[in-house]
């Protein structure tokens, strides 16, 4: 009798260590994927969460402002003149901020910003979703290996140190845009085509020797 006893408790050990395994290894697995992929994000809003964008480069303002709820969404260039928007060029953006991953980061002192190019940035972008939160991308230079750029989220210039992260450099293409690309293709007949849909480079960069 203190055998099956014995043998019973061991079964039940077994079982309830197999269902931890799978639990831990195979469903937890999928989960903490998931949350490192999401960490990994440079936002975690969605393109149905965004209100409003604002491009500045240098003393030039693009302002894009989402019109109504249609879906999908129309948007409208409010600055520097008034033209319903290039559903693809602001498609290119928002595919980027909603998507656009954080390839590596690095902690520096706020007085090295000159090193990165984000003392005077190439453009900023400032986001406001329609629950009225509002976020910030500033844009610096190209690394070292030309494959990313070095890039400021939610700016606080009170802290002694920033950190530093690399992004796609799709983002210098979505943003260096000549007006004419910004407004809808009927309005401006002469404008350039579309850039073709980003592409994530979640590699890592060589390092300098």
């Amino acid at each position: 009798m203190k055998l099956q006893r014995t043998t019973l408790v061991l079964m039940l050990l077994a079982l309830g260590l197999g269902g931890f395994v799978y639990y831990y290894e195979i469903l937890g697995a999928n989960q903490r994927s998931e949350v490192s992929e999401s960490q990994k994000r440079i936002f975690n809003f969605t393109a149905s969460d965004i209100q409003s964008l604002t491009i500045t480069r240098g003393s030039d303002n693009i302002i894009l402002e989402r019109s109504g709820t249609q879906s999908p969404p129309k948007w409208l260039l409010k600055a520097p003149q008034t033209s319903p928007a290039s559903d693809a060029s602001v498609s290119y953006l928002t595919d980027l901020l909603v998507k656009g991953q954080i390839n590596r980061t690095i902690s520096s002192q706020t007085s090295q910003l000159n090193e990165f190019g984000l003392d005077q940035p190439q453009a900023t972008i400032e986001i406001k979703l329609k629950n009225q939160q509002t976020h910030k991308l500033i844009l610096g230079k190209l690394d070292f290996s030309n494959n990313f750029l070095y890039a400021q989220i939610n700016s606080s210039p009170q802290s002694e140190r920033i950190n530093v992260l690399l992004v796609s450099k799709d983002f210098q293409n979505a943003v260096n845009r000549d007006i004419s690309e910004w407004t809808q293709a009927g309005d401006n007949p002469g404008q350039s085509s579309p850039l073709p849909l980003p592409t994530f480079n979640t590699s890592s960069p060589t390092p300098k020797n």
